[in-house]
């Protein structure tokens, strides 16, 4: 009976995993995408330039708006929005995650007989063949991640009301963001794949880190996210060093004209996190040490006074 019921269960969860599996690397519509400018929206230059440009005078007008009817100090109550945005943004981010995943493995070994000679599929992950068009499965997740960067865009509108500060670094970042997943699908480019996975694991873990710290729960005794934001820019300094080789020595990656800028917006994004990494833990560093130095005179001061007494 026990036997009869374990296997009654394990074959309710194999039909779970394939059903998920049909529909995150299967489905007609994943393997039949094709990026095109008249069946996807949003996939048109004029459509990239006016929403990056609506984003920033939307960004500017809240925040002087608020300025101007608001005494300083004052933030806006949100309630439970900011913990339902980065909900929503950990369970999309972590679905395009698993289904970029399943269907990187699923292209593999649909299309490996045509460059197994010259790559292996890790460096298929970072350099596509020559003449790669931005159809099929991969590029579908290419395109819903592409999508859910005006999604992303949304926390600014949430740290403006919050904080009451307009960050140029996260207007910038989200605006580059946006631009280079346009970029990836527009012209077929090599990384985009490792660059997506990496990104919307960061993703699923620093928003999921944000639910639990906007529920109450204990948050971690190191700066979560930002060391989370280092590691991710790390690894794509590593594969665009790959990328590079790759092209050089191993035949050629396509969309390199692409990789070109797309590498030169990393550097800039990369250089003023940096910076702000720096300045963080200088600051951080500077608040213990005259934590410590306060702790020490007060210290003194007591042992002073005992011995007064």
């Amino acid at each position: 009976m026990s036997t009869t019921a374990a296997g009654a269960a394990a074959s309710s969860i194999m039909a779970v995993i394939h059903t998920i599996k049909f529909y995150l690397s299967e489905h007609p519509a994943i393997v039949g995408f094709r990026w095109s400018n008249t069946q996807c929206w949003g996939s048109t230059w004029l459509f990239l330039f006016n929403s990056i440009a609506i984003y920033i005078l939307l960004s500017l007008f809240l925040h002087l708006l608020l300025s101007l009817l608001l005494p300083r100090g004052t933030t806006v109550p949100l309630g439970p929005l900011p913990a339902l945005h980065s909900l929503l943004m950990s369970l999309i981010s972590a679905t395009i995650f698993a289904g970029l995943l399943l269907s990187s493995v699923a292209e593999i070994r649909e299309t490996s007989w045509f460059w197994r000679r010259s790559k292996t599929p890790f460096q298929w992950l970072l350099c596509f063949p020559l003449g790669t068009r931005p159809s099929g499965r991969v590029f579908f997740w290419s395109y819903v991640f592409y999508l859910s960067r005006f999604l992303h865009m949304f926390r600014t509108t949430l740290s403006v009301l919050r904080r009451r500060k307009l960050a140029f670094f996260q207007v910038f970042n989200h605006s580059i963001s946006a631009f280079m997943s346009f970029l990836w699908l527009e012209f077929s480019q090599s990384f985009q794949v490792l660059a997506i996975l990496f990104t919307t694991l960061v993703d699923s873990l620093v928003y999921g880190y944000r639910v639990w710290t906007a529920i109450g729960l204990r948050s971690a005794c190191f700066p979560f996210v930002v060391n989370c934001k280092m590691v991710l820019l790390g690894c794509n300094l590593v594969c665009h060093v790959g990328v590079l080789l790759l092209h050089f020595f191993n035949g050629g990656c396509n969309g390199m004209g692409a990789w070109v800028f797309n590498s030169f917006l990393n550097g800039v994004v990369l250089l003023l996190f940096l910076n702000f990494y720096i300045r963080m833990y200088i600051q951080g560093k500077k608040k213990k040490s005259c934590a410590a130095a306060n702790n020490n005179n007060n210290e003194l001061s007591d042992t002073s006074k005992l011995k007064l007494n």
